[in-house]
C-alpha cells in the first residue's frame, strides 16, 4: 500500500510534466525546471541539500541546483519519480512520509496555483488529517519569523500555535489551505484570518516556511 508521500510525488511528477518545463510556480524566479532541479537536489544531493538550513552553504545549493537544472526536464521528472537513491535518508519510508508529505503537496500547488485558471483540488479526510498531523509537529518552525502571534485553526476547532505573541492572528481554513498559508504562500491559500487589520497584514507579509 502506497503512503501519503508515495502518492503525492508522483501527483508532482505527473503536473510537472503536465506543465511543461518553462511554466511558472509560486516560488519567486523560478520556474517548474528549477522547482523540478530543487526536488531532485534536495532527496539526492544531501552535502549541497545542508544549504536549506545553515546559510553559508546556500550558494553551494543554488550552484549544484542550476546543475541538476540544466539536465533534460525529462531525466528529472524520472528522478523524482524514481525516489531517492538507497543510501538517502528520504530512502526510509518513515522519514519519506514525515519530511515529503507536506514537502510534495506544497509544491504541487506551487505549480497548479501559478496558473490562472487553477481550481482548488478535492482532500480526502485521511489526507487531511495527514496534513493536519503534520502541521501539528511543524507549526513553530514554519512560524517562527511570523512578527505576530500566529494560530491555525482547522474547521472544528482544532488549533495549533505556530508563533506565539501578542496581537494574535488566527488562520482558519481546511489543513491543505493551512499548509500553504504556513509554508509562505500565504497570498495563494484559501482561507479566512481574525485579529486585528494591521496584524494580519504583517502576518501576510512575513517569511514563513522552512
Amino acid at each position: 500500500m502506497s503512503t501519503h508521500a508515495q502518492r503525492e510525488r508522483l501527483l508532482l511528477a505527473d503536473i510537472l510534466e503536465a506543465a511543461g518545463p518553462d511554466a511558472p510556480t509560486l516560488c519567486e524566479g523560478w520556474t517548474t525546471r528549477d522547482l523540478a532541479a530543487h526536488v531532485v537536489v534536495r532527496e539526492r544531493r544531501g552535502d549541497a541539500a545542508a544549504g536549506l538550513v545553515v546559510p553559508r552553504l546556500a550558494d553551494r545549493l543554488e550552484r549544484v541546483r542550476r546543475e541538476y537544472a540544466a539536465k533534460p526536464y525529462e531525466e528529472l521528472l524520472q528522478l523524482i519519480r524514481t525516489g531517492p537513491p538507497r543510501l538517502s535518508p528520504f530512502g526510509l519510508k518513515q522519514l519519506d512520509e514525515a519530511a515529503n508529505t507536506v514537502e510534495f503537496y506544497v509544491h504541487a500547488e506551487d505549480v497548479r496555483r501559478a496558473a490562472p485558471d487553477w481550481t482548488p483540488r478535492p482532500i480526502d479526510p485521511l489526507f487531511a488529517d495527514a496534513l493536519w498531523a503534520r502541521l501539528e509537529r511543524s507549526a513553530r518552525l514554519l512560524g517562527r519569523r511570523s512578527p505576530v502571534g500566529l494560530v491555525l485553526r482547522r474547521p472544528g476547532g482544532q488549533t495549533v500555535v505556530a508563533r506565539k505573541g501578542s496581537p494574535v492572528v488566527t488562520v482558519l481554513g481546511e489543513p491543505s489551505e493551512l499548509a500553504v498559508f504556513a509554508f509562505g504562500r500565504q497570498q495563494a491559500a484559501k482561507v479566512e484570518t481574525e485579529g486585528d487589520p494591521d496584524a494580519v497584514a504583517r502576518a501576510y507579509e512575513a517569511r514563513l516556511g522552512v
